[in-house]
């Protein structure tokens, strides 16, 4: 693929998350907000009026046969991954599906299995591994200046109102916290510490079955060990903080979005600020055209094994936990 190239978007559904990464995709280079779809020709209108969009669908199908269209952008409900990557690949057309890749690790599998059966690129859109500020933690790890990670403690709550019929506390919709937030201070196990060689996992279900919160604790061979939270009934400081042998990184608050790290050694501590002027959507978008552009089918650092990973930790937990989705 021509590195100039403008590389046409569609949009597969049209909540909150696709009006955010639409905004943001007017700060890629060479990219266009082709198409996007919706369960309703009326929403789909609605939606692209807003980024002067042309081309609105009444139904995720029509996009997904575009033959103009590059790539997709899936922004559904937890529940819907599942089936809209496996319709968007079988069309192959190249997929960027939000987080939770999908509902459990065999459909993860089905997904990537076809990604590579009919050559077309695949990954999840897990946004936070793509930040200027998260690059600057992983390079700190991964260079090991501060040492080995001794301990993490990361949580990510929100008090929300309860609701059956919400996203949030539905669980035909997938709901919990532990989808739709834990699923980070998960990540950030996983892409600071590896995975874990015990996991133990204790939650509160709520009334209509799923997890209210959640706290997860995993333990590694070397020593190691992350305490984790979350919770959609609770505020909390939404913080990541990383022990390591020379040092402390602490990820500021919402650590999972465009922040700040404070490094603290040798008692003293340092603010590193990264001016992001978009939600940070477009750090993702970026990487994505640039793997096309390089012909890959397989993200270079959100890897089909990171989410494989991702999921099977995510599945672990849910069992412990007593959460199970039909």
């Amino acid at each position: 693929m021509n590195v100039e190239k403008t590389i046409n978007w569609g949009i597969l559904g049209c909540g909150k998350i696709a009006h955010k990464f639409a905004k943001d995709l007017e700060f890629v280079p060479n990219a266009k907000l082709y198409a996007v779809a919706s369960r309703t020709i009326e929403k789909a209108k609605d939606f692209g009026h807003n980024y002067h969009v042309s081309n609105c669908y009444g139904d995720y199908e029509t996009l997904s046969k575009d033959p103009n269209i590059d790539v997709i952008y899936i922004a559904t409900p937890h529940v819907f991954h599942y089936e809209n990557t496996i319709m968007c690949l079988t069309h192959k057309k190249a997929v960027l599906c939000e987080k939770p890749f999908a509902m459990n690790a065999n459909q993860v599998k089905e997904m990537i299995a076809l990604a590579k059966k009919n050559n077309v690129f695949l990954m999840e859109a897990l946004w936070t591994y793509f930040l200027p500020h998260y690059r600057y933690v992983i390079d700190i790890i991964t260079s090991k200046k501060l040492g080995e990670v001794k301990t993490l403690k990361a949580d990510f709550g929100f008090s929300m109102s309860f609701d059956p019929s919400s996203r949030v506390f539905n669980k035909s919709l997938g709901g919990g916290s532990l989808l739709d937030v834990g699923i980070y201070p998960l990540f950030t196990a996983l892409s600071t510490l590896g995975y874990p060689d015990e996991i133990i996992a204790t939650a509160t279900l709520g009334k209509t079955g799923v997890d209210e919160d959640c706290t997860v604790a995993l333990h590694y061979a070397n020593g190691a060990t992350a305490s984790l939270y979350s919770a959609v009934i609770k505020e909390t400081s939404t913080e990541a903080i990383l022990e390591l042998e020379k040092g402390t990184i602490l990820i500021n608050s919402r650590f999972q979005e465009p922040s700040s790290v404070t490094i603290t050694k040798n008692g003293k501590s340092e603010l590193i600020e990264f001016e992001v002027p978009t939600n940070g959507y477009n750090f993702e978008a970026i990487h994505v055209q640039e793997m096309l552009q390089q012909n890959r089918t397989e993200s270079t650092i959100m890897s089909f094994e990171k989410s494989l990973q991702l999921i099977t930790l995510l599945d672990t937990v849910r069992n412990q936990i007593g959460l199970h989705y039909t």
